[in-house]
């Protein structure tokens, strides 16, 4: 049903008023407190094993950051999955400090291990802002997650017959006054999936790809897919190698 004028003008305000409110915190992004907690949480000793995260590979080697955020998803050897950063996280803490993965899994957003995943991804892939993302698709696994997640991501479904690609899969789409990325290709992805983690102006929270895309599933009217979940990971895989040659503004400010 189209809005009435006066409904129109209302919404024209209020998306005015976030965004000067974004623009105005640019200077200060608050994404930096997350940065921060993440970088502590990675440092710290915690967990049954009071161990620290130091020797975490995300794929470029033990303890190694820098670059290795727009290289995920990726294949990871010792678990012989496709893994994106918060499901590797995941797996070293579960490892490394002996932290039980359904704290996590089973938690809730901004709050617990949940949060305290979200400000690590921060962190760490503020290290790799500025750098082109170049996921790699030389393993089997890779390529058939790439698939599964395009397939995914045309897929339609749910109360209003709807699919990523309904908002985010032609040229020009809007939604509500708001400009929607094309993810099929460069240079949308750059937009899209090179922009998160983001702090979200409209609720003062810090949020994940994990989230955006548990997100966009409930405003389909989709069940929402477990944290780390296979559906999660490919989808990040077929967007991040459409994102190839991007650069990664992590972390960015969003509505």
């Amino acid at each position: 049903m189209a809005l009435s004028g006066a409904a129109l003008a209302q919404e024209k305000t209020s998306i005015q008023a976030i965004e000067e409110y974004r623009e105005m915190l640019q200077d200060g992004n608050p994404a930096e407190l997350f940065e921060a907690k993440g970088e502590e949480l990675w440092k710290k000793p915690r967990g049954p094993k009071n161990a620290s995260l130091e020797k975490c590979d995300l794929g470029k080697g033990p303890g190694v950051v820098k670059g290795a955020f727009v290289e995920l998803p990726r294949y990871f050897k010792d678990t012989g999955k496709v893994q994106d950063l918060e499901s590797r996280l995941v797996t070293c803490m579960s490892t490394l400090q002996g932290i039980d993965p359904k704290e996590v899994i089973n938690g809730q957003w901004g709050r617990g291990e949940r949060a305290n995943t979200t400000a690590l991804a921060t962190w760490i892939g503020a290290q790799s802002k500025g750098m082109a993302f170049n996921l790699p698709q030389s393993n089997p696994q890779e390529r058939t997650m790439y698939e599964v997640g395009k397939r995914l991501f045309f897929q339609r479904g749910g109360a209003h017959d709807f699919a990523c690609a309904s908002c985010h899969g032609e040229e020009g789409k809007r939604i509500r006054l708001q400009d929607l990325p094309l993810l099929t290709k460069a240079p949308g992805d750059g937009v899209g999936f090179a922009a998160w983690p983001a702090y979200r102006v409209s609720n003062g929270q810090m949020w994940s790809m994990q989230h955006r895309l548990n997100d966009c599933y409930r405003q389909q009217r989709f069940p929402e897919p477990d944290f780390a979940s296979d559906v999660t990971v490919a989808l990040g895989v077929y967007l991040g190698v459409n994102a190839k040659g991007n650069k990664s503004a992590v972390p960015t400010i969003k509505r």
